[in-house]
């Protein structure tokens, strides 16, 4: 098996490369596309020394092992980074209630017993806060999973 994997050369780190990277196509998000892609760079920093001195397998391994590694915050860094931007350009992404907090709107239907809805947009929310009639006025001051939680203006 060793004499097959060694006959062979930069061609294993290739193949076993391109498998990789077809794994991750068929189960996304397990983290083979950076095996793969060191594998891939294993077998062409193969192929270029293959000229001036032979690697040897436990160097190609080594190669392979550090590549493997570096990939490993490479990943993390595009993952993350992209969030990051997203976080800095929309600070409510994923947090829409705690984007109505200090606005004020009209109540839809009056608040009995600490409870009404007001009309944001074309969504209807449910909010809490004193009794108050229908077409009142109110502000929001605290978003509570999806209450509204308002005051009276």
């Amino acid at each position: 098996m060793t004499d097959l994997f060694i006959s062979l050369g930069a061609w294993n780190w290739l193949i076993v490369g391109f498998i990789l990277m077809a794994l991750e196509l068929l189960a996304p998000g397990i983290f083979l596309f950076w095996l793969g892609l060191a594998a891939l760079l294993t077998g062409l920093a193969t192929f270029a020394f293959a000229s001036v001195a032979a690697l040897s397998w436990q160097a190609q391994f080594l190669l392979f092992a550090v590549l493997a590694v570096a990939a490993v915050p490479l990943w993390r860094r595009m993952a993350h980074g992209g969030e990051a931007e997203s976080r800095a350009t929309n600070p409510f992404l994923n947090r829409r209630t705690d984007a109505l907090v200090g606005r004020e709107f009209t109540l839809e239907k009056p608040i009995v017993g600490g409870v009404g809805t007001v009309r944001i947009d074309d969504t209807f929310w449910r909010v809490t806060g004193p009794d108050v009639p229908a077409g009142s006025r109110v502000k929001i001051v605290q978003a509570d999973g999806v209450n509204l939680i308002v005051a009276a203006v």
